[in-house]
């Protein structure tokens, strides 16, 4: 009984050292994007974007939690406008534009209950339409849990922001010019 909590005790050591030391060889930022090509100008692309009054129209979380709550605050569009959402499954978070250039950037801070990221979106002419890439940045410091997490962000945010980028597309395509 003794050897097996000895064994037991180096056991959990050894699973300490790995997920520090290898936390540590992670990398402390993480970057997610996806772009897609919407047939509208991009002054129409931006207006969509640059206010979170439509939001919950194209965002691939509002389907999982129609029923969360959701608030607004700051000016209806441009730098100082937000959001905030508190759910069960979407959980608690905000975000805020933090920087609007017409027709071809707007960045906005986001915080995952006490987790904060960036989220950019670049619009560029494209034919008669607008490439938006739709981006995501976290910087994790040296929080070995956001580390781990992190290598996970690809796959989990990605395809969320592809499902996005497909509704705000349709959505856009259905409006008239």
């Amino acid at each position: 009984m003794k050897a097996l909590l000895k064994g037991l005790f180096y056991l959990i050591v050894l699973l300490a050292v790995v997920f520090a030391g290898g936390g540590l060889l992670l990398p402390d930022k993480t970057h997610v994007e996806r772009s897609a090509v919407i047939q509208r100008p991009p002054a129409q692309v931006f207006a969509m974007l640059d206010s979170f009054k439509r939001f919950n129209e194209w965002s691939p979380w509002y389907a999982l939690e129609p029923d969360a709550k959701y608030s607004y605050s700051g000016p209806e569009s441009g730098v100082g406008a937000g959001m905030a959402w508190e759910g069960k499954q979407v959980g608690r978070g905000s975000q805020r534009i933090v920087e609007s250039v017409p027709q071809s950037r707007i960045a906005v801070a986001l915080d995952f209950d006490g987790s904060q990221a960036t989220a950019t979106y670049t619009l560029a002419a494209e034919g008669e339409g607008t490439r938006l890439t739709w981006a995501l940045d976290s910087d994790h410091g040296y929080n070995l849990m956001a580390r781990w997490i992190g290598l996970a962000m690809e796959k989990m945010v990605g395809k969320d922001y592809e499902q996005g980028l497909a509704r705000l597309k349709q959505v856009m395509e259905n409006e008239p010019r």
